[in-house]
């Protein structure tokens, strides 16, 4: 009898919190223009972040079915602030090892301290100029996604063998 292998979850390389349609424009634009990402996926404010990645109920012992491999993650969203979503991100086991880069206009030192206490890999202050703006997101893209070493998935993210 043989078995069938495990099927992971869809992969999803980028989870994108932003509510800024213009600078959510301009991230994926750069990623895809530069080849750094194919698939990504973009949510609109905190609450959709945190149901995108635990689910409507935010049950913790739910399986987890689309697990990104970087989020990237703004400070100032409605509903639920980015600090909000970093913390609990990072207080669940199932998603603390996903790495996570603040990619905000905050340039706040109070913002900055919180963010790292927190638990973020990174904090990028959005360059205001358009062509800052896309060479800051390559850069970004290129490290997190090609040159930043990830261990393989743990063993809570993928589905239980058959």
């Amino acid at each position: 009898m043989s078995h069938l292998p495990t099927q992971l979850p869809p992969v999803v390389e980028i989870l994108l919190v932003e509510d800024n349609p213009r600078d959510a424009e301009l991230t994926q634009r750069a990623l895809r223009q530069h080849r750094v990402v194919n698939e990504l996926v973009w949510v609109r404010d905190g609450a959709e972040a945190l149901a995108y990645l635990f689910g409507a109920s935010g049950d913790p012992t739910a399986h987890l079915n689309r697990v990104p491999r970087l989020i990237l993650l703004d400070l100032k969203l409605p509903k639920v602030d980015g600090h909000e979503v970093l913390a609990q991100i990072k207080a669940d086991p199932r998603t603390k090892g996903i790495p996570v880069v603040i990619l905000t206009s905050s340039r706040e030192e109070s913002d900055l301290h919180r963010a790292y206490q927190s638990g973020t890999n990174s904090y990028i202050v959005k360059p205001v100029d358009f062509d800052g703006f896309v060479e800051a997101v390559r850069q970004l893209g290129f490290y997190w996604m090609l040159l930043n070493q990830l261990p393989a998935s743990s063993s809570s993210s993928t589905p239980p063998a058959p």
